[in-house]
């Protein structure tokens, strides 16, 4: 069955993909092998205060995306904001299936995936009418 929307939700730790349909629902997570937070140091200490990001982790997510005519990014804090500096350096095509982002906590799965539909039946109505 074709899926030809996607919602990720991601913060520093993991993320979850679901690719989905008008009735069918697929799910995926994966797990960052390093966060890439910010790191709290003293004063005086060589560094930009970030760990290093996971680039492997980014890479699953976007081959998860691979074939998606359209996708949401949500999660808390800056775990999204990363992922999209990523694409843009390496991927910047992947911008153009970006629906949009935005800031949410941590829902439940079904919370998710049901703000994703109700997200894109909005986004839906926003285009112009094409003809067939």
């Amino acid at each position: 069955m074709t899926h030809s929307h996607a919602i990720v939700w991601m913060d520093s730790k993991e993320a979850r993909i679901f690719h989905f349909n008008a009735t069918d629902v697929d799910g995926e997570r994966f797990r960052a092998h390093n966060e890439f937070r910010q790191v709290h140091h003293r004063a005086g200490v060589i560094g930009a205060g970030r760990s290093a990001m996971d680039t492997a982790f980014f890479d699953h997510i976007i081959d998860s995306l691979r074939g998606t005519r359209e996708w949401l990014l949500v999660g808390p804090a800056n775990g999204k904001l990363a992922l999209l500096e990523h694409i843009d350096k390496h991927m910047p095509w992947m911008r153009k299936s970006l629906a949009g982002v935005e800031a949410m906590d941590h829902p439940t799965d079904g919370e998710l995936v049901d703000h994703a539909r109700r997200a894109f039946k909005a986004i839906d109505r926003m285009l112009p009418n094409t003809p067939a």
